[in-house]
C-alpha cells in the first residue's frame, strides 16, 4: 500500500514537472518579449515550482524507507523535511520579487516603464487557470494518500495562481496608463507567496515537534475505546503526529478480576480496532489498569 501510494504520489510530481518547464518557458517569454517585469517574476515563481517538486520526490522516497536499526520509528519526518526546504525556497523566492518590486517602485522613474503588450495579458489569464488546475490535482491525489510534501507541492500551485492573478492586475493597470501597477503587482505576488511558505513551514514544524493530533481526530479515538467490550473507562489518552502519521498511547481501565490473558485480549482488541479504523495511525500501545469489578459498579 505504501509503496504504490509513493509511486503514484511520483507521478503526479513528474506530471507537475513536465507542465511547470512549459508554463515557465511560455511566461519568461511572455515577460520578456510583452516588457512585463510582473510576467518575468512570476516564470521565476513557476520555474521554483520545479525545484520544489523535485524535493518533494526526494522526500517521499526517503520517508517510504522501511525502518532500520538507525531509525527504528520509519522515516516518515523526510517528508517534513522535504517541506521545511521547500517552503525556505518559497520564501526566499517572494522575498525577491518584493525586493525588485519595492526598487523599481522607489525609483520613482515611472515614466521609463514599458508598457506592457497584449502577449503577457494573454500569459497572465493562461496561468491563472493552469496554475489552479495543477493546484487541484495534486491537492486530490495528496488527501487521497495523506501526503504532506505532496499537499505543500499542491499550496505552491496555487500561490503560483495568485502571484498570477496580481500579474494579470499589474499587466491591465499598466495597459491603461499606470505602468507602475505592474511593479506594486510584485508586491502582491510577494505577499502570497511568502503567506503560502509560512503555512508549510508551519505544518511541517507542527508534525516534527511531536504535535498532538487534532480534537476530533482524537475524540473519535476516544469514543471507538469507549465503544469496545469490558472497557471500564479511559484513564490517560495521548497522541503525536510523527510525519504524515499518528502515534497513540492509551491506559484503559478493565475489570480488576479478568484474568491477564483476558486483559491481553482486550487491549489487542482496542489496538487492532484503532489501526484498523484510523489508516495514519502507524503504531498503537494500550496499557491495562486494573478498575473495579463489573458487579461493584451496578451498585
Amino acid at each position: 500500500m505504501e509503496q504504490n501510494n509513493q509511486r503514484l504520489a511520483i507521478r503526479i510530481s513528474v506530471n507537475t514537472i513536465v507542465l511547470n518547464v512549459l508554463l515557465s518557458a511560455f511566461k519568461l517569454v511572455a515577460g520578456i518579449v510583452g516588457h512585463s517585469a510582473a510576467m518575468v517574476s512570476d516564470a521565476i515563481h513557476s520555474l521554483s515550482d520545479v525545484v520544489s517538486t523535485l524535493i518533494v520526490i526526494f522526500g517521499l522516497k526517503a520517508a517510504s524507507k522501511k525502518a532500520d536499526k538507525e531509525h527504528p520509528y520509519g522515516h516518515e519526518r523526510f517528508e517534513c523535511v522535504a517541506s521545511i526546504i521547500l517552503a525556505i525556497i518559497l520564501g526566499v523566492t517572494g522575498a525577491g520579487i518584493g525586493l525588485s518590486g519595492i526598487q523599481t517602485i522607489l525609483s520613482g522613474h515611472y515614466e521609463a516603464l514599458a508598457i506592457p503588450s497584449l502577449m503577457a495579458l494573454i500569459a497572465a489569464i493562461t496561468s491563472i487557470v493552469v496554475k489552479e488546475g495543477m493546484y487541484w490535482y495534486t491537492r486530490a491525489y495528496a488527501v487521497k494518500i495523506n501526503s504532506t510534501s505532496l499537499m505543500a507541492d499542491a499550496w505552491h500551485h496555487r500561490s503560483d495562481a495568485f502571484s498570477s492573478v496580481g500579474s494579470l492586475a499589474g499587466i491591465a493597470g499598466a495597459r491603461m496608463g499606470y505602468p507602475v501597477v505592474d511593479s506594486v503587482a510584485c508586491l502582491i505576488i510577494c505577499f502570497f507567496i511568502v503567506k503560502a511558505a509560512y503555512d508549510i513551514f508551519m505544518d511541517a514544524i507542527n508534525k516534527m515537534t511531536d504535535r498532538s493530533s487534532d480534537d476530533e481526530t482524537v475524540k473519535e479515538i476516544r469514543t471507538l475505546i469507549l465503544a469496545q467490550d469490558q472497557v471500564l473507562g479511559i484513564d490517560l489518552l495521548r497522541t503525536r503526529l510523527f510525519g504524515d502519521k499518528i502515534y497513540v498511547d492509551v491506559e484503559i481501565s478493565v475489570d480488576g478480576n479478568v484474568s491477564l490473558y483476558d486483559s491481553h485480549d482486550i487491549a489487542h482488541t482496542v489496538h487492532d480496532v484503532l489501526e484498523n479504523h484510523f489508516p495514519t495511525i502507524k503504531h498503537c500501545m494500550v496499557h491495562v489498569n486494573p478498575g473495579k469489578h463489573t458487579e461493584d459498579l451496578k451498585e
